[in-house]
């Protein structure tokens, strides 16, 4: 699983933590989906610049509704 996040006048630490917190959203709820589906797959996760303004809880929802809404399309 890769992660980019946006600079845009960002310092490394806001960066990191978000980066750390998507990869923690990956690691718990992404990659169990996948491998339950019987998936094999690279996931890229970019972020967007909003992304530093949300909570976690809702990181975790709207990762989770795209993986699976990409999951249903492939089926």
């Amino acid at each position: 699983m890769g992660v980019i996040v946006p600079k845009h006048g960002r310092r490394i630490v806001e960066r990191n933590l978000l980066k750390r917190r998507i990869r923690e959203i990956g690691r718990k709820i992404v990659l169990p989906f996948l491998r339950d589906q019987g998936l094999t797959v690279d996931v890229l996760v970019r972020a967007r610049r909003e992304a530093y303004q949300v909570e976690f809880e809702t990181l975790d929802t709207e990762i989770r509704q795209a993986v699976e809404a990409l999951c249903s399309e492939g089926s």
